[in-house]
């Protein structure tokens, strides 16, 4: 079945946040089913009105963003091979109707990254649909607690993923078959750049929605986890250490607390807004250092970063928080982890111990583990010979 040529449907969020990191997680999902000879399209049909930077308040229109999605996906020869809804209407850009119609009602599998899909079951026609769940622990909750559009959504899915790939028994059950996967990263397009900055960096937001509540615990965001290591920078000095953190969306970054404590703090807009940028930022950091959402690890998921992907196909080490992961992914070079402030700072002296070591076994971690080729012929070859869930083949068969 992997050696087959299918016609496959990928969804995303590239024009709906036109931002140099968001781009990456998608792109690598097309450009890597296209280079493994598949017949890939990008369809992207959120349901919501899109967010462009140059524009304060609700966007008037969506052309930024098409021109975005056009011009990333061009990059790689599939400019053609997109289409794109903006709801007011709906109105549709890139493809044809008649194409893309065509292509839903003939697609073999349908690849719902993240879960954008707004309405799935208007794709149900295609033989299987597989869904990604890149935020494990949160979407589980959101299901545990009573959230029955979403499960009703997850539901309509043959197959089920998750960047969880050791889900402990905090994770709520859901009813599903949730299978590991990680992101897949196009080696080629990642090396160590030119000049290499003196600080260790990572991209993050402060917080990306409300603390979820479930049996009496709080599962919450970064912040919490940044504050407990707030005082991380002068346990390592004179190693740097910088964060191109966006205000929260729910609480605000303590920027001026962060600065006295001897974090860098820089914008991420201005620093990785976009495509060539973000690359840029992490290939000319010295490595990566990062906390991870605060449910993430309470649930002991095994989420692993596919911004960390991407610095290790750079051929930088990273220090990151264990969720888990360190229990189905071998660590101590390229890649270490920590718990305590204190185990950062080691982990951080460790490798500038021997840091051209660290930074070859970075690169060899992401070509074993994170290879879009590995990765996504694995999840096709599962997509389409897994056990379909019962919902979806109710749904299927109409």
């Amino acid at each position: 079945m992997s050696d087959s040529k299918l016609r496959i449907i990928v969804t995303g969020l590239i024009a709906q946040y036109p931002l140099g990191g968001v781009a990456w997680d998608y792109l690598q999902y097309v450009v890597g089913l296209a280079r493994l000879g598949h017949d890939v399209y990008y369809i992207e049909d959120t349901g919501q009105w899109p967010y462009n930077p140059n524009e304060v308040g609700t966007a008037k229109s969506c052309e930024y963003n098409v021109n975005h999605l056009r011009d990333t996906l061009g990059r790689f020869g599939l400019e053609d091979r997109f289409a794109y809804c903006f709801p007011w209407g709906p109105e549709w850009h890139g493809l044809a109707d008649t194409k893309r119609e065509e292509v839903v009602a003939t697609a073999d599998l349908v690849v719902n990254v993240s879960g954008v899909l707004f309405r799935p079951d208007q794709y149900r026609s295609a033989e299987r649909m597989a869904y990604i769940d890149s935020d494990p622990m949160f979407t589980q909750l959101k299901m545990a607690r009573g959230q029955h559009d979403l499960k009703k959504a997850v539901d309509l899915h043959d197959v089920h993923f998750t960047f969880g790939e050791c889900l402990s028994d905090r994770v709520p059950d859901t009813g599903h078959n949730w299978q590991p996967t990680r992101q897949p990263v196009l080696l080629d397009q990642w090396s160590p750049g030119d000049k290499t900055r003196d600080a260790y960096t990572t991209v993050m937001n402060w917080t990306s929605y409300k603390d979820i509540a479930y049996k009496g615990e709080r599962y919450g965001q970064k912040d919490k986890q940044m504050l407990e290591m707030i005082e991380l920078p002068g346990m390592v000095a004179p190693i740097n250490l910088e964060l191109a953190v966006a205000s929260g969306k729910t609480r605000r970054t303590p920027v001026d607390r962060l600065n006295r404590h001897g974090w860098r703090i820089v914008n991420p807009d201005k620093v990785c807004g976009n495509v060539d940028e973000y690359r840029d930022y992490i290939q000319q950091s010295r490595g990566e250092w990062s906390v991870a959402k605060h449910g993430y690890v309470a649930g002991r998921t095994g989420w692993f970063s596919c911004r960390s992907a991407c610095y290790l196909a750079a051929g930088r080490p990273v220090v990151v928080q264990d969720t888990g992961f360190s229990s189905v992914l071998p660590t101590g070079e390229g890649v270490l982890t920590f718990n305590t402030a204190k185990e950062a700072a080691d982990a951080l002296r460790a490798i500038e111990s021997d840091y051209d070591r660290h930074c070859r076994a970075a690169r060899g971690f992401a070509e074993e583990y994170f290879d879009a080729g590995k990765v996504l012929g694995d999840l096709v070859e599962r997509a389409m010979t897994g056990t379909a869930s019962e919902a979806g083949r109710r749904e299927a068969n109409g």
